[in-house]
């Protein structure tokens, strides 16, 4: 019998996704993978007009049995003890980008990555920014062209209202971890608005 995948599934604050990769979260879970939630500060104590930060650690807890990891002491063992086969970040926002891309360890998404990192295993980014293809085009850019990231396909969400903001496909997040368990980047990386 093969052993079930062990997911890290972090959430950082593009809140207004949060009501699309909470069901990603439960299909993981319906395909026998065990999904443990990681949350950024932001994530973990912000009320916004999207929901309460209890009420998503609520619903995520009831969504894979684990109680979330919240904080850097929490997460900086996941790499010693090898809690995951592989680390998904969807939501990330461009400031976890920008954390990422430049070695900031400061919070426990970034820690969490750091610490996976060490076993040389696999980190998938689902981005979600509005800066994409300006302030954070260099980080997106940097972290593309680095070992062990896989990028979940992104498209420009809103081309005329909002030009420099790109958001990833959530519903394709389950193949992307499956092409990044075999050292494959899931492709087209980048589809056009619209495709599906």
């Amino acid at each position: 019998m093969t052993p079930p995948i062990r997911i890290g599934f972090a959430l950082t604050g593009s809140f207004c996704t949060f009501a699309a990769v909470l069901p990603i979260v439960e299909t993981l879970v319906s395909r026998g993978c065990e999904v443990t939630p990681i949350l950024s500060t932001n994530a973990a104590t912000l009320d916004t007009r999207f929901g309460s930060a209890d009420m998503w650690r609520s619903r995520l807890h009831h969504a894979t049995g684990r109680e979330a990891i919240d904080s850097i002491p929490a997460a900086e063992p996941i790499g010693p003890k090898k809690m995951f086969d592989i680390l998904v970040v969807a939501p990330c926002t461009g400031n976890t980008l920008a954390k990422l891309a430049h070695g900031v360890t400061d919070t426990p998404v970034t820690m969490a990555v750091k610490s996976h990192l060490r076993g040389e295993k696999p980190v998938v980014l689902a981005v979600s920014t509005n800066d994409a293809l300006s302030g954070s085009a260099a980080n997106l850019g940097a972290l593309l062209n680095r070992k062990h990231y896989y990028f979940v396909p992104l498209r420009q969400d809103a081309p005329f209202a909002k030009p420099r903001s790109l958001v990833a496909d959530m519903d394709r997040i389950p193949q992307t971890i499956g092409a990044a368990l075999e050292n494959r980047q899931l492709q087209p990386i980048f589809l056009a608005p619209g495709e599906h």
